[in-house]
């Protein structure tokens, strides 16, 4: 069917799975590329340790290249989420198994290295925190539990949902891919197949097609890796569009252990040139918040004055240092 917006549609938001046109058949399913055996790798189970890691590194060295193949469907992706971030909006990651826990650690990450509220990004998987840490059988195969965890995290239409699986076809993923795009959100599926259900539901398809893995059906390998690079790309674009970067710098980091305090040291003595003594002052007097650090001693401003011109600029400290 075709939506009000002109796009072609599964009709998954008001049908069930079977009736959505891509239901589960040993033909379709066996037809995947993520669920196709490899003759190459069928005698794996003789093969020497460093004849199976060679053949696992050359399999892994496809992957950038599938990735790069599938940019011009990423690209207006990340784009359209930045947007959405831009306005407010956040930014929600949901996947059973693997790819649920990619989105978990993706999410995780960003708080400490962009300085991000932890509910600005968040991953939501399949089985909840449960299944971070063992396997929560059946719960993917829930498209009404996928709803639910939409609904209870009250998506709207500024919020970006983005569905990872590796088949395009996870019912909980599809579940909540249509409740998102029911209440406005912008959707994104990313799959390794191609004219996948979850391809038909979204906004924005991405499909990152890597072929039959060296353990055949295993999509933690090749597929699991595709797909952290391409959230890789999602967060840390939307982050550097956001303002949370000074060039390649991480200047709106959390420094909150050793390591991350002698980081932030070196930002602000790399951007302003200020000797060590100085750097670490500055970074005190500003609660340890980089940004502050380097426009009390480039431009003089006090932490208040500082924070409003960020805000001002959208935290972007390039804006306020070029000020005229």
């Amino acid at each position: 069917m075709t939506g009000s917006d002109g796009r072609q549609q599964s009709g998954f938001a008001d049908a069930s799975w079977h009736e959505s046109g891509f239901a589960d058949t040993p033909e379709r399913l066996g037809g995947l590329e993520t669920e196709r055996v490899d003759p190459r790798y069928a005698a794996i189970d003789r093969a020497s340790v460093a004849e199976l890691a060679a053949l696992m590194n050359e399999a892994d060295a496809s992957v950038p290249a599938a990735v790069r193949a599938a940019l011009p469907q990423v690209v207006p992706a990340i784009e359209a989420v930045a947007q959405r971030m831009r306005d407010g909006g956040r930014l929600l990651y949901v996947g059973a198994g693997t790819p649920g826990r990619l989105g978990v650690l993706d999410a995780s990450e960003c708080p400490p290295t962009f300085g991000t509220p932890p509910g600005l990004v968040r991953g939501l998987i399949a089985g909840g925190e449960a299944a971070m840490f063992a396997a929560q059988e059946g719960v993917e195969d829930d498209a009404d539990a996928g709803r639910a965890v939409i609904a209870a995290a009250g998506v709207g239409p500024t919020d970006s949902v983005v569905g990872i699986t590796a088949s395009g076809r996870t019912p909980y993923v599809l579940g909540a891919v249509a409740e998102a795009r029911g209440r406005g959100a912008l959707t994104v599926g990313v799959s390794c197949n191609t004219g996948t259900a979850l391809s038909a539901a979204a906004d924005h398809a991405v499909e990152v097609v890597v072929g039959p893995e060296v353990v055949a059906g295993s999509t933690r390998l090749k597929a699991g890796t595709a797909q952290k690079l391409v959230l890789n790309m999602f967060s840390t674009i939307a982050m550097v569009r956001l303002g949370k970067t000074y060039g390649n710098l991480m200047v709106d980091l959390g420094a909150t252990n050793a390591k991350l305090r002698e980081r932030a040291i070196r930002m602000v003595r790399t951007v302003t040139g200020a000797p060590r003594e100085r750097a670490e002052e500055a970074l005190e007097a500003s609660g340890m918040r980089v940004k502050l650090a380097i426009l009390h001693l480039e431009r003089g401003l006090d932490p208040a004055e500082a924070s409003a011109r960020l805000a001002a600029a959208g935290g972007r400290l390039r804006d306020v240092l070029e000020e005229r």
